[in-house]
């Protein structure tokens, strides 16, 4: 790359296409690179920062870079030829450790906060990792800006299957050509752990995108394409790719633990391509309803704590990443530029070919919400739920909703009535309301029991239909106060003692206020018995709401991380839907973590 010695000052140049919230984060590191420019110089002039009379050896700033494992290897290379060209930052030569992480791992660690991570710049494949990482604002921050390179993600498939799909002539859109797949004589498709793969959950988020587009049941035949992705579902993108036919055998091809088509990214079909041979090559599927791209965002870890030098070399390393001769680099890897563009060498190894739409622009990101949708429908698809849902009924859900021209019980009951659309027949939910004094002594009534929603009920209908009529018919008491303390620990055992293995167990909690029954349990015992009462063996954690801003998050968290799960918050009650499957999600995601 040759000797390298620009101005710290220099950013990268912003991209046309960028979105605006990438553009502001580019601004926001653009703002700190200026300021520490200010106030930096004139420190490092009198300290002799600025000499390059000192060894590398004596003047390196040291830097740890944490980078999703596909594009590591591509960064190191760069990193390693920047110190031996003896790349500068103010004088100091940039001496990067380049070590590869999963960015799911990376990104539950810095939402958890805890222990400060052994490195200062983070790159993960994708966006996706950043809200995440953010998650209730209560981890390590982070500081994001902008990308250093991309890859399309798309479907390949072996030779012998591509063929019979009509590669490369005929192209199709994400739910056509997935649909292909599975009815093209029984073609076996692989994906990573949409959960665990920024691939598998943009390539998933895409299919549902395009089913939506052919009207009819969309949502059933998402969940239908999750069900099969499900049975042959593996960890990470790395692992995906080796369940492939080695060859065109008929020995390979017919093993039924071998797949013939896998969803993932055009650099991971290049580094396959790359190291395989013949029928063993994979054929690259671009979408032609646009492929969504890892886009590979750099980003700074908990700034604030950054030495000057640190923070100024870590900006300086951003630049280099962003120059010329490191894209040729990234390139050789099998990676795009930051902005999709399409290079021919980069398409042709990774299996790509025309007429297959490989130089469209990029789908549109989905939005975190999209996202968070998509996890919580994944989890509940793949492993499904048993759901006790516990509605707050006291007097003051009737409030009205600013805005709205409802009250908080009439759009909670919507909102729940809307996520019932995302369970399936074989998903299991329950209805309790609480409020003081609710039945006899009692501050809880059950309304409906936790069934399957696909059983049949009284009158020819099924549970669901009948679930769904209840939170429709919910209603606030007058008067009535709310009776939180004991309705938690009462549904909480009773959760937990008819607890189903194979499922996904927990307890939604949705309450307005805090516990205001002065003759029930106090919060300590509360607190008390569920630590006493949790079992590893059979986790039910409990997902509470706080609705509108009467309630205590903090409270309502407090309470449920005992359990394995947590609180959340919403300003309006049309949120909950959302929330819901958030929440899943995430204590999907805890429960299976502990469990490993």
């Amino acid at each position: 790359m040759g000797r390298h010695s620009l101005p710290d000052a220099y950013a990268p140049e912003e991209r046309g296409d960028a979105s605006p919230r990438r553009r502001r984060r580019t601004i926001a590191i653009a703002t700190l690179l200026v300021l520490a420019v200010a106030t930096g110089t004139g420190v490092a002039v009198k300290g002799g920062l600025l000499s390059f009379s000192e060894s590398c050896e004596d003047s390196a700033v040291h830097l740890s870079l944490a980078a999703s494992p596909d594009i590591a290897p591509a960064v190191r290379a760069i990193a390693e030829e920047a110190l031996a060209n003896e790349v500068r930052s103010d004088g100091h030569c940039l001496d990067v450790d380049v070590v590869a992480r999963d960015s799911y791992k990376v990104a539950d660690a810095l939402a958890g906060g805890g222990e400060a991570p052994d490195f200062q710049v983070w790159l993960p494949d994708s966006d996706l990792w950043l809200d995440r990482a953010e998650g209730l604002g209560t981890g390590i921050p982070i500081s994001p800006s902008d990308s250093v390179a991309s890859s399309p993600v798309g479907l390949a498939m072996v030779p012998s299957a591509s063929q019979r799909l009509g590669w490369p002539k005929k192209t199709y859109s994400w739910a056509g050509v997935v649909t292909a797949a599975l009815t093209s004589d029984k073609v076996r498709l692989g994906a990573a752990d949409p959960a665990r793969s920024a691939t598998g959950l943009l390539a998933l988020t895409s299919i549902a995108a395009s089913s939506g587009q052919q009207g009819g049941d969309s949502d059933t035949r998402v969940a239908e394409t999750a069900k099969v992705l499900a049975e042959r579902m593996s960890d990470s993108d790395a692992q995906v790719l080796e369940t492939l036919a080695r060859s065109g055998s008929g020995a390979e091809e017919g093993n039924p633990k071998r797949n013939q088509a896998v969803l993932i990214s055009e650099q991971a079909a290049f580094t396959h391509n790359a190291e395989a041979a013949g029928s063993g090559r994979l054929n690259l599927f671009y979408p032609k309803d646009g492929t969504p791209l890892l886009d590979y965002p750099y980003t700074l870890v908990d700034e604030e704590k950054l030495t000057l030098a640190q923070s100024r070399a870590a900006l300086r390393f951003m630049t280099l990443l962003n120059d010329t001769d490191s894209r040729a680099v990234f390139a050789r890897y099998g990676f795009r530029p930051a902005g999709g563009e399409a290079e021919n060498a980069v398409v042709t190894a990774a299996g790509g070919k025309s007429p297959q739409p490989y130089a469209a622009s990029a789908a549109e990101a989905p939005s975190a919400k999209d996202l968070q949708e998509m996890l919580g429908m994944w989890t509940i698809t793949v492993q499904s739920a048993r759901l006790t849902t516990v509605v707050d009924a006291s007097g003051s859900m009737s409030t009205p909703v600013p805005g709205r021209g409802q009250s908080r019980m009439d759009v909670t009951k919507e909102s729940l009535i809307q996520a019932l659309t995302q369970f399936t027949a074989d998903d299991e939910i329950g209805l309790w309301e609480f409020a003081t004094t609710l039945d006899g002594k009692k501050d809880y009534r059950k309304l409906m029991p936790t069934r399957r929603l696909g059983d049949p009920a009284q009158g020819g209908s099924t549970h669901r239909e009948k679930l769904a009529a209840a939170f429709a018919g919910l209603q606030p008491v007058p008067g009535g106060a709310t009776g939180l303390y004991d309705t938690t620990l009462v549904s909480y055992k009773e959760a937990q003692s008819s607890y189903l293995k194979g499922k996904f167990n927990a307890l939604v909690i949705l309450t307005d206020g805090s516990d205001q029954d002065e003759d029930g349990i106090s919060r300590s015992a509360l607190v008390a018995e569920l630590k006493e009462l949790a079992d590893p063996e059979r986790p039910v954690p409990i997902i509470a709401i706080a609705v509108g801003p009467d309630a205590d998050r903090e409270e309502v968290a407090e309470i449920a991380r005992i359990t394995g799960g947590d609180g959340y918050e919403v300003s309006d009650p049309a949120e909950i839907q959302a929330v819901i499957l958030q929440a899943i999600m995430t204590a999907g995601q805890n429960g299976r973590a502990a469990q490993e």
